[in-house]
């Protein structure tokens, strides 16, 4: 079991459900590494793609450039913040994987311009 799996063992049970379900997600994703940072989930390629983080009652995955994402599927909100935008998941129902995935698919594309790797 890596870090990230004890983390998510750790959890209460509604995070740790939503959590379960976006973690292979996520990681079946080409190149995908993941470690924990700040205390969360990061995950990355040639840099920091998204994390996940606990907010009200649910699991935030949240982008690290996600204002520089399309956001053609609605799904991110940046709450303030001036580059991460995310979208809060309170229960496993509440995630449309299709939409998800190719948010994720534009964030890998952006990801593969980063010149050198910054993690």
């Amino acid at each position: 079991m890596d870090a990230v799996e004890a983390y998510i063992l750790d959890r209460p049970a509604v995070e740790q459900a939503v959590l379960d379900y976006l973690y292979p997600l996520i990681m079946a994703q080409p190149g995908m590494s993941a470690k924990i940072r700040y205390n969360i989930p990061f995950f990355y390629c040639r840099s920091w793609v998204c994390y996940t983080n606990p907010r009200a009652g649910g699991i935030e995955l949240a982008f690290l450039r996600g204002l520089e994402l399309s956001n053609e599927q609605g799904l991110l909100q940046s709450r303030g913040r001036k580059m991460v935008a995310g979208v809060i998941y309170h229960r496993t129902e509440d995630i449309r994987e299709e939409p998800l995935l190719e948010v994720l698919a534009e964030a890998l594309l952006l990801d593969e311009q980063v010149t050198r790797k910054k993690w």
